[in-house]
């Protein structure tokens, strides 16, 4: 898959693009339902598939006081772009002055000029330029005078709820991975560097990755059964979010402890993918009942692996 990665200082020269337009956060089964009519329209058509996502997310922009609790990585969702099928993703730079953007100049400079979009196809809650004022309607009004056809996807409702980035946001932040992985279509899976820690896990004993996910969303606080994948390959992996209570711990972390695994991978990326809540954060009345504990987790974690070694198969 190609990447432009700011579509406003490129140079593009594609022809036929079907585009779909959006942030795509989670890159979820509504989202794939979209990017899927983009790959049939284009096959049909003979077109290039194609999407064009914003950089920084909006809620960065609009709300930087606040957590931000987003479902994917750039890095994260371009890949599941790429795994979709589509073949170009156009990145839009969004700050201050792309969200000045008035609709008909965001269609002229972004869609056609930019992007050279010759079919929309958008979902049904899109809305674009400044103060949303752009939505299907207004494309439908001014698609003629830009030369571009467009088409709305009807959203996708599972159990009887509509799959949206801002339902999966909460169910994760719940810890109910079971729904996320339904809505989602595959289970979470947060990235981030490999930071020094306070070093108790391996004064315990059993020596952990700290993780440092940069404006993701967290799992509620727990224990976890998890892949740690490290340049495409899966480890089981034991993983505790929380505060540590027994030992006074304060500040929020999420420690991996990688299961036959002794590698130094500080400042290494790694993406945890969250496959069973095992049992929530709690204070125990002394180290070695906090020490029994992990052993019990890492027996669980081993049990579930051993149960389906298809979670750690390489990518």
């Amino acid at each position: 898959m190609e990447v432009i990665e700011d579509i406003l200082d490129a140079e593009t020269e594609f022809d036929d693009v079907v585009l779909s337009v959006g942030s795509f956060d989670g890159v979820h089964r509504g989202h794939r339902r979209i990017l899927r009519e983009v790959i049939e329209t284009a096959a049909r058509e003979g077109g290039l598939p194609a999407v064009l996502t914003l950089r920084p997310h909006p809620r960065q922009v609009f709300s930087p006081e606040h957590p931000t609790n987003l479902l994917t990585t750039h890095q994260q969702k371009l890949r599941l772009f790429e795994e979709s099928g589509i073949e170009v993703a156009f990145v839009l730079r969004f700050d201050a002055e792309t969200a000045a953007l008035g609709p008909l100049e965001f269609l002229d400079r972004v869609i056609c000029r930019g992007c050279r979009a010759k079919r929309l196809v958008i979902g049904h809650d899109f809305r674009f330029g400044q103060g949303a004022q752009g939505d299907y309607d207004f494309l439908e009004a001014h698609a003629g005078r830009f030369g571009f056809e467009v088409r709305q996807v009807p959203p996708l409702f599972i159990e009887g709820e509509r799959v949206s980035s801002t339902l999966i946001r909460e169910q994760v932040l719940q810890g109910d991975l079971e729904r996320v992985t339904m809505f989602l279509g595959r289970p979470y899976a947060l990235v981030g560097p490999v930071v020094p820690g306070h070093g108790i896990g391996a004064a315990l004993g059993f020596p952990t990755a700290n993780i440092q996910p940069e404006n993701a969303a967290i799992p509620a606080h727990g224990v976890y059964a998890a892949q740690a994948v490290l340049d495409g390959t899966r480890h089981a992996a034991a993983v505790n979010i929380g505060i540590a209570p027994t030992i006074r711990q304060r500040d929020i972390t999420v420690e991996a402890h990688i299961l036959d695994f002794h590698e130094d991978i500080a400042g290494r990326l790694v993406e945890v993918v969250f496959l069973k809540h095992l049992r929530p954060e709690r204070k125990f009345p002394t180290r070695k009942a906090l020490t029994d504990q992990i052993r019990e987790d890492i027996l669980q974690v081993k049990a579930f692996f051993d149960s389906d070694s298809s979670f750690l198969e390489t990518r």
